[in-house]
């Protein structure tokens, strides 16, 4: 059952979507070279609980940690750990935050130092994408339709999106209905209502879509070994278009 929100409802998750915003906005200036995932994970949790949020990401599915900090190949889910970061790795954060009960999850991406043109243009095109599905998050279009616009774009760079992973819906949980990938035709699947609260998350290879999982049963790796990028908002169906919830008026609004 999908839950359709109230506009106070979507006032608290905007509430709590513009202090996840502000976190990753910390990030841009903290993520250098010299550093460790570990750090980001401490610097993220100790900035949320002293605002008053709560990470929730802390034992949801009984996962241990407040980020998932995925590296380069990594596709989403890495564990925080105490690898070294170097100049021209690319780093992809992801957390969500309770803020008085309302539900906010974002993942930006981060070049460490200085990026490569590789880098660089998987980042712009990653995160053009997400905003190509965002355009298509409409009253009464499907969740097809955001699909197909951001696989569509994806494929003509000469890129993949991955298709093991896919968006959701969120609140009054950080995983609700509905659930829908990122690659499709249009004019498919659930059709979008006033009230619903969505994630969109494209995950984009530079090679083959396929991926692999690690031993510790989370963390998702290209299997070629190619680079991989991901960019993720929250946001909200309403009659005037898309609110997204976790931008803050940074990296783009429609």
């Amino acid at each position: 059952m999908i839950a359709l929100k109230s506009n106070r409802e979507i006032d608290m998750m905007a509430k709590s979507g513009a202090l996840l915003a502000d976190v990753h906005k910390q990030l841009r200036t903290f993520i250098k070279p010299g550093i460790t995932s570990w750090d980001i994970e401490v610097f993220v949790r100790n900035y949320i609980e002293s605002h008053g949020g709560v990470a929730a990401q802390i034992g949801f599915e009984e996962y241990e940690y407040a980020t998932c900090c995925s590296i380069n190949d990594e596709i989403c889910h890495g564990f925080p750990r105490k690898k070294i970061l170097k100049d021209g790795d690319l780093i992809k954060v992801d957390m969500c935050i309770d803020l008085n009960g309302a539900i906010s999850d974002s993942c930006w991406a981060y070049s460490v130092g200085k990026a490569t043109d590789e880098t660089k243009h998987l980042m712009n095109v990653t995160k053009k994408a997400l905003y190509l599905g965002i355009e298509q998050a409409q009253v009464g279009k499907r969740v097809g339709d955001i699909g197909h616009a951001i696989q569509t774009y994806v494929e003509s760079e000469g890129y993949s999106v991955v298709r093991d992973f896919i968006a959701h819906g969120i609140g009054p949980t950080i995983h609700e209905e509905p659930f829908f990938a990122h690659y499709g035709e249009s004019g498919k699947g659930l059709r979008l209502k006033e009230g619903m609260t969505i994630t969109i998350e494209p995950m984009v290879n530079v090679g083959s879509w396929q991926m692999e999982m690690e031993s510790d049963g989370w963390t998702a790796k290209t299997r070629d070994g190619s680079l991989s990028c991901q960019y993720e908002h929250s946001l909200a169906i309403t009659k005037e278009g898309p609110v997204i919830l976790t931008s803050q008026g940074e990296e783009g609004s429609y």
